[in-house]
């Protein structure tokens, strides 16, 4: 590119810059108008009379709810903690509670006297979403969707969401202005349900092209979510230049200095370019003028340059390229390989590309804030030592850099190792979610004592936040209920209290018999911090009946959780479901939990079938099969229950395509995603799911297939390897079919409940 062409560039920049859209400064007449607009899409009218009061100033996040005689006036220092104060209130009361399954509002009856004080946050932004959420959730959503979401953000108190959406339309006019082609831009973006790690730079091409209509529709939608977040106060964490660039550009540009890394999880490989080539700030600085060009000014911007991709080191960048990486549980010891760098080469390296990376972001936003996520930091811990981690961090001002640390679920000891990130603002929280996949587990014991303690902890440093960051939304809502009530400090007096409040907002009223089931439910799926199954042997799947099969199933651990406990939840929540039956929550959380408990018996089920068949105990092995196949079947007929299934799934990708081709594509994609995925490395299942359509019609199936080629070889040779391999066929033919699934929710689901219970004692 000639000096003219950049002189012409940062002028237009400049220019965009100024006439942009800003970040939203709430008045006082705006704020408040965005509150009560949020409130009356969540609650109707049942706070119409409310008077609402923004009142800014310096100290933590806080609101406060007063009233009398029916009249409630609500006050705080954003629209976001207007929204947050009125749902606490609402909740507390009884009255009111919003979940991903779905609300329940009480219209009827004069509120409530309250005087709540003045309710503060110790932590000063609370953070929401992943990156992968933005593959393994929202790829088909439109604004209504995104509506809601937003409405969910605002009255959980969230102020910092991730902002992912339209930037491939960014991505696309930047790649054209350093000269890629279309037919180049066709190969290179990948599919709309693989776009996370696509710009994280772990794929390229994957499952494209991606529909010039999808960047086109994702472009709007995210001119409507700023505006959203921004007319309540929330600052949205943006993108930002991470340095991987496509592979026609690496072929374009021979002098450039650009790496190519690893192949991740058995895709091709991807290129990254030096942040020390000029090109690096160039291609940087114009992406955050098209963007402001496109989507206004931010603050935070999000430049993950190493998500489970090692920085090259060595001069040939060969320790980049030829090393396996990852999350530890996904990848065996065996298939690492060592690669020798020098320790004070590797800190100064580190130190170089901390530091060309804030300046990537400050040449064109010099007030801006570069966002990592500090993923890596545990995935990778072999690499990220502490001393690399500082080394890392070290030449970024302090108040420029800010560390999401996201799995304290998964590696809790990240931040202590770090130091608090050496004196960087940074985040606290957890992932509890991967993949999108949804056992039912978290832990409320857990949260009510580690978030208040890491706000309260001496050594915090620079802590800015709390925050939960799931790959995937829509299951274990009563997690998220609860982490963000102990972010605001609430809820913090005794687990069994918390529960009461929440069955009876949740579910309209509640008994001690209630609470009591509801105890017995925290003992036996809720105390669980995460969910080890989910990686095996490098077999990914939230069960082991999601698994792609495996004769070597004896060695599959023990589940987490209490089995005891579930089991006399189940029971003792079915109990109450006459009393409950109206109640479309209650009746999704009880099918939620039997659902779970069944899905434990079929892998204890399924290690008895091997073990039979292995052993030429061919009754035996039947009959266990004839357990598995008559409980998977009423699991899927239960899970109809459930706001998503296969068929909706699928139905929302097709609804998103402008043509019959895009829709076509669409539904492959998401077809691969929650079953395949793609490459040929571990990712198979990492996005299981228990839906409807998904039991009956893909883990039975595929189960029955191998226990068939089992049974056959008897006491035996039994050529896993081959049977393998064309299970493996059978699923690409199962995504490629074009079957059509539909939504079946059951007649009477508290009948289907006490009938898997009774199928459940019968396997006993």
């Amino acid at each position: 590119m000639t000096a003219d062409l950049n002189r012409r560039q940062a002028l237009v920049a400049a220019i965009a810059a100024a006439a942009a859209p800003s970040a939203f400064a709430a008045s006082p007449a705006s704020g408040t108008a965005a509150a009560k607009a949020s409130l009356d899409r969540l609650f109707g009218k049942r706070l119409a009379g409310a008077a609402l009061t923004l009142k800014s100033g310096a100290g933590q996040p806080w609101y406060s709810v007063t009233g009398k005689g029916g009249q409630v006036a609500i006050a705080g220092d954003s629209p976001v903690a207007l929204v947050r104060g009125a749902y606490a209130y609402l909740r507390q009361a009884g009255l009111a509670h919003v979940s991903w399954e779905g609300d329940r509002v009480a219209q009827g009856g004069v509120l409530p006297a309250v005087a709540t004080g003045k309710v503060e946050t110790p932590f000063r932004h609370r953070a929401y979403l992943n990156t992968c959420t933005y593959g393994y959730t929202t790829p088909w959503w439109g604004w209504k969707r995104w509506t809601r979401e937003i409405d969910w953000m605002a009255a959980h108190g969230v102020d910092m969401p991730l902002a992912m959406e339209g930037q491939e339309y960014v991505w696309r006019a930047l790649w054209r202005e350093f000269g890629l082609s279309e037919a180049e831009l066709a190969d290179y973006f990948s599919g709309p349900a693989f776009t996370p790690w696509h710009r994280m730079g772990n794929i390229e091409g994957y499952r494209a092209p991606l529909p010039t209509n999808w960047i086109d529709k994702k472009k709007t939608l995210q001119t409507q979510i700023l505006g959203r977040m921004r007319s309540l106060g929330m600052t949205p964490i943006l993108p930002a230049f991470g340095g991987y660039v496509p592979k026609a550009f690496a072929q374009k540009n021979p002098k450039a200095r650009i790496y190519r890394m690893r192949p991740w999880e058995g895709f091709h490989e991807t290129y990254w370019l030096d942040p020390a080539d000029p090109l690096f700030a160039r291609i940087a600085g114009r992406f955050l003028a098209l963007y402001t060009q496109t989507y206004g000014t931010g603050t935070y911007y999000l430049a993950d340059s190493f998500n489970e991709m090692l920085p090259p080191i060595n001069a040939d960048g060969a320790d980049a390229r030829d090393a396996a990486y990852g999350d530890g549980t996904a990848n065996t010891a065996a298939t690492k390989t060592k690669v020798e760098v020098d320790p004070a080469l590797k800190a100064q390296r580190l130190a170089a590309y901390g530091k060309a990376i804030y300046d990537s972001i400050r040449q064109a936003r010099p007030d801006a804030v570069w966002v990592m996520q500090g993923w890596l930091f545990g995935a990778d811990s072999h690499f990220w030592d502490p001393a690399a981690i500082s080394a890392y961090l070290s030449r970024v001002p302090d108040d420029k850099l800010m560390i999401l640390d996201i799995g304290n679920d998964r590696y809790p000891a990240v931040w202590k190792n770090a130091k608090a990130f050496g004196g960087k603002p940074w985040i606290y929280g957890y992932v509890h979610n991967y993949g999108g996949s949804n056992p039912v587990y978290g832990d409320l014991d857990y949260y009510r004592q580690d978030i208040p303690g890491i706000a309260a902890n001496p050594d915090k440093g620079k802590l800015a936040g709390f925050g939960m960051f799931p790959e995937g939304l829509h299951n274990n809502s009563i997690v998220y209920e609860a982490v963000y009530d102990l972010a605001w400090g609430a809820g913090q007096d005794s687990t069994a209290a918390w529960l009461s409040t929440y069955a009876r907002s949740r579910y309209g009223e509640t008994t001690p018999q209630l609470d009591a089931a509801m105890g017995l439910l925290v003992q036996g799926a809720y105390s669980t911090r995460y969910w080890s199954p989910r990686w095996w042997k490098s077999k990914a799947g939230a069960y082991l009946f999601f698994k792609r099969p495996t004769a070597g199933v004896a060695d599959f651990p023990a589940h987490p959780g209490d089995r005891a406990k579930l089991d006399a939840a189940v029971r003792a929540l079915t109990a109450q479901a006459d009393a409950y039956a109206d109640q479309p929550l209650f009746v999704l959380d009880l099918v939620d939990a039997t659902r779970h408990l069944a899905s434990l018996e079929i892998d204890d089920q399924l290690q008895i079938a091997v073990a039979a068949y292995r052993a030429g105990d061919v009754a035996a092995g039947d009959r266990a099969r004839a357990r598995i196949e008559a409980l998977a079947l009423r699991i899927d007929a239960l899970l109809g229950v459930q706001p998503e299934t296969l068929a909706t799934w699928i139905d929302d990708a097709k609804a998103y395509g402008d043509t019959p081709a895009d829709a076509a594509a669409y539904v492959a994609n998401a077809k691969a995603q929650v079953t395949v995925w793609g490459g040929e490395g571990n990712l198979n299942d990492y996005a299981s799911k228990a839906w409807q359509g998904l039991y009956r019609d893909f883990y039975l199936p595929r189960w029955s297939r191998f226990l068939d080629a089992l049974k056959a070889a008897g006491t035996g040779a039994f050529d896993e390897a081959a049977v393998t391999k064309d299970g493996i066929a059978w699923e690409r033919a199962w995504v490629a079919a074009d079957s059509v699934y539909r939504r079946e929710p059951p007649a009477d689901p508290v009948a289907g409940v006490r009938g898997l219970i009774a199928r459940l004692d019968q396997a006993h």
